[in-house]
């Protein structure tokens, strides 16, 4: 075994986790005692047949060949009544359970989508896509369904062997003492199972976020597995994935299977053991038929509970595993928080400055080197170099995706740390090279960003963006639905439209990062003159390969290893002969 599996293995704190699931619970406390209260109820009546059953024996042995049928008929009579009222508390105890896991569910569903809304970008760089949806359903659908039935059957259990316990005491305390033997022992062979299954449902809900994430991944990247002729090694990599998760799936149920029968086995021995002792009494006359049947119907449901209790251990160390899995996303540290007192920028310039900045995405690599640049409010700002140069790394500073280590970045001569984070990204429109659209209407993914846009408005940002007259041929114009991910256009026009939507803010800053990657270099030079005339007088922070669609850049930054080595308009930097050159040249030889 892995050492970083052996780490992952460590028991976690299942107290804590159940406290956490309490507090859930207790939101709707008033449901949970009225649930309390039909489940007592509901097995007490239970709890009442096995003695009117030994009444009823009784009534039969009264004299020799004779029925005392009047009152075997009544103690007959008594049973279906209590038992008919137990059944239809169990039956509305059942449904107010599924009410209350339900609600219990919604809640913690919102709560983990809520806090990954809080989470900084940083926690979805380093974590499987897949991995996150397996927690958010398939972990709290496990929660859902312990919920519903297995803190029923605690609840029964605890209620059913401390009543038919108590039952068992009244009629013969002698009998009760095989119990003393075989109670801790069926305790203390379940306490050893579950200890050592608990660490085996966590690994199992660990593999199946893997096997997720990668299927995720997969599929995501259909195309370009196709394309390098990959179907073969994926699918051997499923395999082995696949494997995991059913060996992690089979390790824990085959494990968790073994409670139930060992139990059982313990339980049965209970049993033979009161059929025996219990003929031997009554042949001593001590005591009657009657009472016997009872004590064994009340040892069968002591005894009984118990092993159901064992084989539903599996089910909540399943679900305590996925709760925590749940609780560890939701203890995630939020991104930081405003500084205290810090000021919402308002009637933004757009002067950016960069001073001295340092960082780097581990403590080991620094990307960005003692980094000083200085945007002038309405100049086109062009960013380019090699790959891993830290452009990308730049706009995630600007955005505040991530803070700096060392320098400081200003807007408007104010630290961008002592401002907040929402003014300071709604100064900002964003276009990325990965192009994201939701699943609507075409007008509504352009006015994504402004939601009381008019159509005039969309209109025009679609018309600068060269998109118009194609939304115009399809079949409903602005009003066609879009389907998840945009998949029914292509990319191109799809990163047509986001730069519609960025091109429909009134923000006085805008960051291209290769924002017209996947458009024709026609096309490409017509939204360059288009943005020209809609940013005017806003800063603009345009990455870039193409050094051709650059050009007319008020200043370009050349940047390598994390520092920026040239800088100034094209044809000086021409002139220079140095790294922008021998790029540029590169690009046309």
């Amino acid at each position: 075994m892995a050492e970083g599996q052996k780490k992952y293995e460590k028991p976690k704190n299942r107290k804590g986790t159940i406290l956490r699931l309490g507090t859930y619970l207790m939101q709707y406390r008033y449901l949970v005692l009225l649930a309390l209260v039909l489940t007592i109820g509901s097995n007490l009546l239970a709890l009442v047949g096995p003695m009117l059953s030994g009444y009823a024996i009784d009534a039969i042995e009264l004299g020799v060949g004779k029925v005392d049928f009047s009152r075997v008929f009544y103690y007959a009579g008594m049973m279906v009544v209590f038992y008919l009222f137990s059944s239809v508390l169990s039956y509305i105890l059942a449904v107010l359970m599924i009410h209350i896991s339900r609600k219990v569910v919604y809640q913690m569903r919102e709560d983990v989508f809520t806090h990954l809304m809080e989470l900084p970008v940083g926690y979805f760089d380093t974590h499987q896509t897949g991995d996150i949806i397996s927690r958010i359903s398939y972990d709290i659908d496990t929660v859902n369904t312990s919920l519903a039935n297995d803190l029923i059957q605690i609840l029964t259990t605890l209620i059913t062997v401390v009543g038919a316990f108590s039952m068992m005491i009244a009629i013969s305390p002698r009998l009760v003492l095989i119990f003393v033997f075989t109670v801790p022992l069926s305790i203390l062979l379940t306490k050893l199972i579950t200890g050592k299954t608990r660490p085996l449902f966590r690994l199992r809900s660990r593999k199946l976020g893997e096997l997720n994430g990668f299927v995720e991944e997969m599929i995501s990247g259909q195309k370009t597995l196709k394309a390098y002729s990959q179907e073969e090694r994926t699918i051997t990599k499923f395999d082995g994935k696949n494997e995991e998760a059913v060996e992690a799936y089979y390790r824990a149920e085959y494990y968790g299977s073994v409670v139930g029968p060992a139990v059982n086995f313990i339980n049965n021995l209970s049993l033979t053991l009161v059929s025996v002792f219990g003929a031997l009494l009554f042949l001593s006359g001590q005591m009657r038929i009657g009472s016997i049947s009872s004590f064994i119907l009340y040892s069968r449901k002591f005894s009984g509970p118990i092993n159901e209790a064992a084989n539903i251990m599996s089910e909540l160390q399943s679900a305590l595993a996925a709760a925590e899995r749940v609780f560890m996303m939701i203890d995630e540290p939020s991104e930081i928080a405003d500084r205290e007192g810090a000021i919402t920028l308002e009637t933004v310039k757009g002067d950016v400055q960069l001073k001295d900045v340092s960082f780097g995405y581990t403590k080991e690599q620094c990307i960005i080197k003692h980094l000083n640049l200085h945007a002038a409010p309405g100049k086109l700002v062009a960013i380019v170099g090699p790959t891993g140069a830290g452009k990308t790394t730049l706009i995630n500073l600007l955005m505040r995706f991530y803070d700096v280590e060392h320098g400081q970045i200003l807007v408007d001569n104010r630290n961008i740390c002592d401002v907040t984070r929402t003014s300071l990204r709604r100064a900002f429109a964003m276009v990325l090279q990965d192009t994201w659209l939701f699943e609507g209407t075409v007008f509504e993914n352009i006015a994504y960003g402004k939601q009381e846009a008019t159509i005039e408005e969309v209109t025009a940002a679609a018309k600068a963006a060269k998109i118009h007259s194609y939304i115009k041929r399809l079949p409903q114009g602005y009003n066609t639905i879009l389907t998840d991910e945009g998949t029914n256009i292509s990319k191109g026009q799809k990163q047509l439209l986001t730069i519609a939507r960025a091109m429909l803010l009134e923000a006085p800053m805008l960051i291209l990062d290769e924002a017209t990657s996947n458009v024709d270099t026609r096309t490409e030079q017509q939204i360059q003159q288009a943005m020209r005339a809609l940013m005017e007088h806003k800063t603009c922070f345009v990455i870039a390969h193409r050094l051709s669609t650059i050009q007319n850049a008020d200043e370009i930054l050349v940047v390598n290893h994390g520092e920026i080595v040239e800088q100034g308009t094209h044809l000086e930097l021409m002139q220079q002969e140095g790294f922008y050159y021998q790029m540029y040249r590169a690009q046309f030889e």
